[in-house]
């Protein structure tokens, strides 16, 4: 089984970024994002960006997690 989390991009170093999410922050790669830009949401799996998502998209899936969360609590 694969888990991937959307995070926002917050600081980009060359290849290397921080990503946040519910209060957390990540150090990242970000190889396989073409131009990434603070701000932009991307899907992480296993350290590395390997997509770009939609905010909107993001949006939905972290308001996913945190009921997760709340649900085991």
């Amino acid at each position: 089984m694969c888990l991937a989390v959307p995070l926002q991009l917050t600081e980009i170093h060359g290849n290397k970024a921080v990503g946040e999410a519910l209060g957390l922050q990540r150090e990242i790669r970000v190889d396989f994002i073409r131009e990434p830009k603070v701000g932009d949401y991307v899907m992480v799996h296993a350290g590395f960006a390997i997509e770009r998502l939609p905010e909107n998209q993001a949006l939905e899936d972290l308001e996913s997690w945190e009921e997760m969360a709340d649900a085991l609590g």
